[in-house]
């Protein structure tokens, strides 16, 4: 796979793995065994037919390749280029016992960008009279996999998102270097040419509730798909000084507000040249790239464990090192420093050594006595997960969550306890990948269409998450 060389890219905002071309694309796929029994399959959290999509491929029967693709998978352009496919389907890729592993997402990148505005998405024909309608709280990746599933069995489907744009995360979340605006707005534009409905601007449990959804507004089924959107903070000293963000902001101000655009858009960011990001996952490497972009002079990752101990795709890791972030692995903040005027000058940070693992089956890092040191940052970042936005629980009388908020559901049809109400992605695992909340949709999708008494019979069965 090609990419823009770190120098240059560190300058911009376009994407940075640029893709490949037909010829290597062609070479890849080559590579497939076609296994008969192909352990990547289940390896895919939405069950996509990888053998049959690259044979396909192999024979250049592009469109054909996409189909395959888009019978299991609403977004494959946006999963050839966000999903770990080094974790799931290539972990599993039989070529990877001796050889590097077949280029599963390359591939599927390769052939979802072939197709885009070229019309392939075909409009499934149904009885208008006898259509079932459905709700879909919140356009991310959930929500989007869930509606195109029901949209493909002839549902009418309307998805109401909060936002001015929909795409949720996808938008507010991964910069466009690593996932371009225009890639997200043309699977949407495929979703609505499937008859999906997007109502915008509209807060859930603001305007109206999901009861009314239910009732006064006749659906007959409503997924939540709202994500977990509440940031954490690490709740040392010094955290309301100016200049401290949660990355969700500072990624919205940037990506969603076109903050990078200025003076195009005149969207305030608030960013100092000295920024210190603390977290080591996927939103930790966009935030740090990201504030190396917007013209930061030091940019530094602070971490209290190892960097074997990163949740972060390797990929993103290495890119990162590649445009010279600097990393303080096993140590941790302790204290925000800040002058008279509310701004901040400073973090005091203390180094750690790994104990005996904890609950999360990574080493417990553990405080070294005498280690303090200052870091000299005018900016600190935080990207250390998120939780559960309480709105749609507190005006959904019923609805039952967990004692961190989020929604519980049956494991295997994604209906909560609310006959009718189903949910899936953040809102019900807490922050994971987004094949994961994918995978999700697609569970409650198969879950509501039973619901609602739909063609069992041609559904396929949603595999389980591995």
């Amino acid at each position: 796979m090609p990419h823009q060389p770190p120098e240059k890219r560190i300058h911009n905002f376009n994407e940075v793995a640029l893709g490949l071309d037909l010829e290597g694309a062609l070479h890849e796929a080559e590579r497939c065994l076609r296994c008969k029994k192909p352990r990547c399959v289940p390896g895919c959290p939405v069950g996509i037919d990888i053998p049959g999509f690259i044979a396909a491929l192999q024979h250049k029967d592009i469109r054909g390749s996409y189909q395959i693709l888009k019978a299991s998978n609403a977004l494959p352009a946006v999963c050839g280029r966000v999903c770990p496919q080094e974790s799931q389907c290539e972990a599993t890729c039989v070529v990877g016992a001796k050889y590097k592993p077949v280029a599963i997402g390359r591939l599927e990148r390769f052939v979802a960008d072939c197709a885009l505005g070229r019309g392939w998405d075909e409009a499934p024909q149904v009885n208008a009279q006898a259509q079932k309608r459905a709700a879909i709280i919140g356009s991310g990746p959930s929500g989007l996999a869930c509606a195109g599933d029901l949209a493909r069995a002839g549902v009418a489907v309307t998805i109401f998102e909060a936002l001015h744009v929909a795409g949720g995360v996808l938008k507010y979340g991964i910069p466009e270097f690593r996932l371009p605006d225009i890639i997200i707005d043309a699977e949407i534009e495929n979703l609505k040419k499937l008859g999906v409905d997007i109502r915008l601007d509209t807060i859930i449990g603001k305007l109206f509730t999901i009861p009314q959804l239910l009732t006064d507004m006749g659906y007959d089924a409503a997924f939540v798909g709202t994500g977990a959107g509440s940031p954490k903070f690490a709740g040392i000293p010094g955290e309301a000084y100016n200049g401290v963000f949660s990355a969700n902001e500072f990624l919205t101000r940037v990506n969603l507000m076109r903050g990078h655009k200025q003076p195009l858009y005149d969207t305030p960011v608030g960013m100092g040249k000295r920024v210190a990001v603390v977290g080591a996952g996927n939103t930790a490497m966009d935030s740090l790239r990201v504030a190396k972009r917007m013209g930061a002079e030091q940019v530094t990752c602070v971490y209290r464990r190892s960097r074997r101990e990163s949740p972060a795709r390797i990929e993103e890791l290495e890119h990162a090192i590649e445009e010279g972030i600097e990393f303080l692995w096993l140590t941790a903040p302790v204290e925000i420093i800040g002058n008279s005027a509310g701004w901040v000058t400073g973090m005091r940070c203390q180094k750690m050594e790994l104990g005996e693992p904890d609950a999360s089956g990574r080493r417990r890092p553990v405080p070294m006595e005498g280690s303090d040191f200052l870091l000299d940052v005018d900016t600190v970042i935080y990207a250390l997960g998120t939780t559960a936005n309480p709105i749609i629980a507190q005006t959904t009388p019923g609805l039952k969550v967990n004692k961190w908020g989020y929604i519980e559901v049956d494991e295997n049809t994604g209906m909560t306890s609310l006959p009718g109400v189903f949910a899936g992605g953040d809102i019900v695992t807490g922050a994971a990948t987004v094949i994961l909340a994918m995978g999700a949709g697609k569970r409650a999708a198969h879950g509501m269409l039973q619901f609602m008494g739909i063609g069992q019979e041609t559904q396929q069965e949603t595999p389980q998450e591995v």
